[in-house]
């Protein structure tokens, strides 16, 4: 999972950055909030953010209002870094769009446990927009075979978008999942099966 690392503090920046990649995490970074936009907004986006609220150009809870005012696919879970701990800050960090926040200095612990609860966050909504898209697509066959559907009236074939004449069986599997077994019903059973199995005896 990709995340990016903003933060103004080159020292602070190297240090997340190697713990980030000790922990299996793929990790891009930024020194400012107008690199760290840019990279969400560019290219490959980071599923996750750990965005420092002090930076120049644009700090962190900027970044956040700017990340959540766009239209776009999955959100970025984002995490504030910051040296203010008061309730009041807290609280404009989270109103500005960010997902947590960890106090600096950090706490590896801490920070592990909720890049990992981001993680599970992350994973869970990829999961279900992976569903949604089967769910969209399983319609959109279901709508296929809606409507009207032309049918000889003596074999039975079905006339396909391409105005070609083809089995029903065949017609169904492609325009559905459906699988087909074959098999004699009873009336074609007397009515056909039976006289051939008599005129072998």
């Amino acid at each position: 999972m990709k995340v990016l690392i903003a933060d103004d503090d080159l020292v602070t920046l190297r240090l997340l950055e190697v713990t980030l990649k000790s922990w299996g995490y793929e990790v891009c970074t930024a020194t400012d909030g107008v690199e760290a936009l840019r990279i969400i907004e560019e290219g490959a986006r980071p599923e996750m953010a750990l965005l420092d609220w002090q930076m120049p150009g644009r700090d962190g809870p900027e970044v956040c209002r700017n990340i959540r005012a766009r239209p776009q696919g999955l959100p970025v879970y984002i995490i504030l870094l910051t040296s203010l701990g008061g309730r009041q800050d807290i609280i404009q960090g989270l109103q500005s769009g960010a997902d947590d926040y960890v106090t600096k200095p950090f706490d590896r612990d801490e920070l592990r446990a909720r890049l990992d609860v981001g993680r599970r966050i992350v994973e869970l909504q990829l999961s279900l927009a992976a569903r949604v898209q089967q769910l969209e697509e399983a319609l959109v066959r279901v709508k296929q075979l809606q409507g009207l559907v032309p049918i000889c009236s003596y074999c039975k074939k079905i006339r396909n978008d391409k105005n070609f004449w083809q089995q029903v069986e065949a017609y169904v599997s492609e325009h559905s999942e459906a699988k087909f077994s074959h098999g004699i019903c009873p009336e074609c059973f007397e009515n056909i099966v039976k006289p051939q199995l008599d005129q072998l005896r």
